[in-house]
């Protein structure tokens, strides 16, 4: 089971918020006030660019990475939830495959950048 991962972001305020407000997480305060949005039983702990913690990656930088979140919810509910947030959908409804197999995604960006996906499962809907 996967316990967590690590991002590197340009800004540790805007990612907390995104997570939040976008996708219903609230960010974990631990270790000198560092944060993590949580996913169930798993994290997303965010390092500052240019003030990593070690161990860390060789060449740590914010955006390298695409993230899926797999919704229980109808993706029409996660779109009109984001709509109103003024968070810009970039892609999406598109048929994917999940580990799970079929599924429906839509995608936004974080502030780096990177592409996170919601998906919905037709056993989800």
């Amino acid at each position: 089971m996967l316990d967590h991962l690590v991002f590197t972001v340009r800004g540790i305020v805007a990612s907390s918020d995104l997570y939040r407000s976008a996708l219903g997480k609230e960010a974990l305060t631990f270790a000198e006030g560092r944060k993590a949005p949580a996913f169930g039983r798993q994290k997303i702990d965010l390092q500052e660019y240019g003030k990593e913690f070690e161990p860390r990656a060789n060449t740590p930088k914010p955006g390298p990475a695409d993230l899926c979140f797999a919704r229980t919810e109808s993706l029409d509910a996660a779109i009109n939830h984001l709509e109103p947030l003024g968070v810009e959908i970039c892609e999406g409804l598109v048929d994917r495959v999940g580990a799970m197999g079929s599924t429906r995604s839509v995608y936004i960006h974080d502030p780096d950048m990177k592409p996170v996906e919601s998906s919905g499962y037709p056993e989800f809907s």
